[in-house]
């Protein structure tokens, strides 16, 4: 039986598990989805979306400088023990943040975060260039959904595809790193300048 992204994606958001291992888990069970729900629960995968709801108040704020001065970030991504925060593991994950915010530049963490008013400006300029296109009406609400969750992708930094493996959004690799350390871990600010700008973000 053929996997396809749509059964990738139901198990993703039953269990929490990255796509990769969510693809993985259901090439090994035959596309049988609650023999693929259990194969991550062995790994450990499927537990991550559990621990999200945890505290998480250690961690690490890091810098990092790119482009030879031109472009410096300082992120903020926290644990729940001093310990994890210590870990090597954890450590490169902090490292690929910043350097994901540095070459993306997202505006906002998570779609969450997005102001209202934001959003709002954005589909009236959706719907705008609908009309403009021609588009009937009945439709043009579905394009400025789909256009939206476009910005988002741009914009958050969560839903943004890592730039290390663009199979996969940020919060993949976030979610992967919560399962292996075992701890929630939440990315809760960043800020990006880069040289000549008149205002970080």
């Amino acid at each position: 039986m053929s996997v396809t992204p749509a059964m990738i994606k139901e198990l993703r958001q039953k269990t929490g598990a990255g796509m990769m291992d969510c693809k993985e888990a259901l090439v090994k069970s035959g596309g049988d989805m609650e023999k693929a729900v259990e194969y991550l629960r062995k790994k450990g995968l499927a537990t991550a979306a559990k621990k999200a709801t945890r505290t998480a108040s250690e961690g690490l704020v890091a810098s990092y400088i790119h482009a030879g001065g031109k472009i410096g970030v300082l992120v903020e991504v926290n644990c729940e023990t001093d310990f994890v925060a210590k870990t090597d593991e954890f450590q490169a994950l902090v490292k690929d943040i910043c350097m994901q915010i540095a070459a993306s530049n997202p505006q906002y963490v998570k779609p969450e975060d997005v102001p209202q008013d934001v959003i709002e400006r954005e589909k009236e300029i959706y719907r705008e260039q609908a009309r403009q296109a021609g588009k009937p009406e009945k439709i043009i609400e579905k394009i400025v959904e789909g256009k939206i969750s476009k910005f988002f992708e741009e914009a958050c930094l969560m839903e943004q595809d890592f730039i290390k493996d663009p199979d996969k959004k940020v919060k993949d690799v976030v979610t992967e790193a919560i399962a292996k350390l075992g701890e929630n871990i939440v990315v809760r600010r960043f800020v990006r300048f880069a040289l000549g700008e008149t205002s970080g973000n």
